[in-house]
């Protein structure tokens, strides 16, 4: 009889989680799409969706006085819950337009030639196709937030754009990754003000570093493939250097949360977040082993716990700056 585990092996890409719920309640004929987006893969879109919901619990205590209303200090509900259908609409829509652009370097690696194009599952038209009705869905959810949010979220589409093709021209790929998956740390801010002062723009620079230290982690497990195909990365770049690098890519992403949570004014708890993600960050340079591609993997999903501590120290500043009678 025909397992569920048999026909996952038949459809599912090398790297790929076994037993997953794409492959427990999606029609077959729908598996190549999830893949494409990587459902089965929500790390990606985590790590998407963190810099909106910090800015955007940024914006709500900012500036905050002793014994103002918890709820005014809160990010909005609504605003959060697009963040997160834009983030999981828009990763999906960038895999989809990633895969597209690197189906020749896809072929030609392990760990990546059995996902849907380089293997056949799909042709380029339907990926097409599917990015679009993707891309719709994030336009729907943009479209909800004020003018300026809106324009700066177009902004965004000529950074995603070019991102496929960085690979090929410079060691530093990971930059304009960090460039795209940075860029709700200004969205969230723009739309709770209509503007951006230097508060969100200093959260954006050190999410940029931040994404550089996971991504050089996570490109550690294809850095022999990469040598071979002609594929550039910091994790080429930095080579044994790997650990020395992270200290200053996460010891300056720390610097600029600190100094933009102080030009916002959030509650001093806040920092305590702030804190503890860099102990997780510190956990992290000291365990790397960068010939070990399962742990590289552990350690690059691990940073959603960072995003966690962060959002949460935010949360509980709110919470402590309503029930102080003073700072």
């Amino acid at each position: 009889m025909d397992t569920i585990q048999s026909r996952e092996g038949r459809g599912r890409v090398a790297d790929a989680p076994s037993g997953h719920w794409v492959y427990r309640t999606l029609p077959r004929w729908l598996w190549p799409y999830a893949q494409l987006a990587r459902w089965d893969r929500p790390i990606g879109w985590w790590l998407l969706l963190w810099p909106c919901w910090w800015s955007a619990a940024m914006a709500a205590s900012a500036f905050a006085k002793p014994g103002d209303d918890l709820i005014g200090l809160l990010p909005a509900p609504l605003h959060l819950a697009l963040f997160l259908v834009g983030a999981i609409a828009m990763r999906g829509a960038g895999c989809t337009y990633n895969d597209l652009a690197d189906e020749d370097f896809d072929a030609a690696v392990e760990r990546t030639r059995s996902r849907p194009l380089p293997s056949g599952q799909v042709t380029r038209r339907q990926a097409w196709i599917f990015l679009v009705i993707q891309a719709l869905v994030g336009l729907g959810v943009l479209v909800q937030f004020n003018g300026f949010t809106i324009a700066l979220g177009i902004a965004s589409l000529a950074i995603v754009a070019i991102y496929p093709f960085a690979k090929r021209f410079t060691d530093w790929p990971q930059f304009f990754l960090g460039l795209a998956f940075s860029w709700g740390a200004l969205m969230g801010w723009a739309a709770e003000f209509g503007s951006l002062t230097l508060a969100p723009v200093l959260l954006y620079f050190g999410s940029i570093l931040w994404v550089i230290g996971y991504d050089t982690i996570y490109a550690h497990q294809d850095k022999e493939d990469d040598a071979l195909v002609g594929v550039r990365s910091t994790a080429r770049l930095f080579g044994s250097r790997t650990k020395q690098a992270l200290v200053w890519l996460y010891g300056l992403a720390l610097l600029f949360f600190v100094v933009a949570f102080a030009l916002a004014e959030v509650p001093m708890p806040a920092l305590a977040g702030l804190l503890a993600a860099g102990a997780h960050m510190v956990r992290q340079v000291r365990t790397l082993d960068i010939d070990d591609p399962d742990q590289c993997l552990r350690l690059f999903k691990s940073n959603s716990v960072v995003g966690w501590l962060i959002f949460l120290g935010l949360l509980g500043g709110a919470v402590w700056a309503a029930i102080s009678p003073n700072f």
